[in-house]
């Protein structure tokens, strides 16, 4: 009871992906800890950047860095002097090259919006509360924000001495739906703290974006259609894909049996010669001068009668 978990640590590997991408054998501790310090490093060294995430990736002895912003000129600087000084602090810490590269949040490619950002939205509300901004105004605001945007749902909370009471609390504003515990549900995360003169306020923020299928249910469905549409078309399937026992049984039924060479068994049609059509027409019509057996039962009757 009462123990949360990182939304985004809870759908790794369903439907997120690793934000650390490389592989290590017992030079591992080290490699997390370079990781850890680099983005301690580049979110203090850009504290007011508007930095939404940091992506790291390592193949032998070379990093690359990819650095997701709202303001990218703050982080590049004046003709990328401030991308060089952060990659000469990360060479000279790791002891191998690294290239940063910068991805604008405010581009047509990018998925998510800085309004719809967790991390975003939550060092604005912080930012706000340094500012002596009341922090009830401060997280209606972030919420109004971002359901404009277009989320589906938005949790801020604040936790620490609100309004300057002696008593810590914590308060949260809600608006739409947030389904923490469904794993194909899109939530975004994001934590900031805000330092102001009698204490120090944390501020988290879920955003929830909708649903995403994951990766290996979308293989499995699609496999399963191409399976039911060679069936339909009378080639062959693939049975093993399909798991429902009663779904098995209609396709066994709808599936044609094929023979030894693959080819679908056609039943045998017989063509009769004309001889024996022949016959059977001669035995069907009665002979002349004989009287057919409707008309022998006609004459039976009227000599009764």
């Amino acid at each position: 009871m009462g123990h949360k978990v990182n939304p985004y640590g809870f759908r790794l590997g369903v439907i997120y992906p690793w934000k650390s991408n490389w592989f290590a054998g017992r030079d591992y501790s080290d490699q997390l800890h370079e990781d850890i310090w680099i983005r301690k490093h580049i979110r203090s060294r850009l504290s007011r950047a508007g930095i939404s995430s940091i992506d790291i990736e390592r193949k032998g002895d070379q990093i690359w860095v990819y650095i997701r912003t709202a303001r990218p000129g703050i982080v590049i600087g004046r003709k990328g002097a401030e991308v060089d000084k952060i990659r000469k602090d990360v060479e000279r810490v790791t002891k191998k090259r690294v290239d940063v590269k910068v991805e604008d949040m405010n581009s047509a490619a990018s998925e998510t919006r800085p309004e719809t950002d967790a991390t975003l939205l939550a060092q604005g509300v912080a930012e706000q509360l340094a500012g002596r901004v009341s922090f009830r105004r401060a997280m209606r605001r972030a919420v109004q924000t971002a359901m404009r945007s277009g989320a589906l749902g938005v949790r801020v909370q604040c936790g620490g001495r609100l309004g300057g009471a002696e008593m810590s609390r914590r308060e949260w504003y809600r608006e739409g739906r947030v389904p923490l515990h469904t794993l194909r549900a899109k939530i975004d995360f994001g934590t900031a703290e805000g330092k102001t003169t009698f204490g120090q306020i944390g501020v988290k923020v879920w955003v929830y974006h909708g649903d995403e299928i994951p990766q290996a249910e979308q293989e499995t469905e699609r496999l399963r259609a191409r399976a039911l549409a060679q069936v339909s078309s009378g080639g062959a399937s693939t049975g093993a894909l399909i798991t429902d026992e009663r779904e098995a049984a209609e396709v066994a039924e709808v599936e044609p049996a094929m023979n030894a060479e693959g080819a679908a068994e056609e039943p045998e049609t017989v063509i009769p010669s004309e001889a024996e059509s022949v016959a059977e027409a001669a035995e069907a019509q009665p002979a002349e001068g004989q009287l057919s057996p409707a008309e022998k039962e006609k004459q039976d009757k009227e000599k009764q009668g």
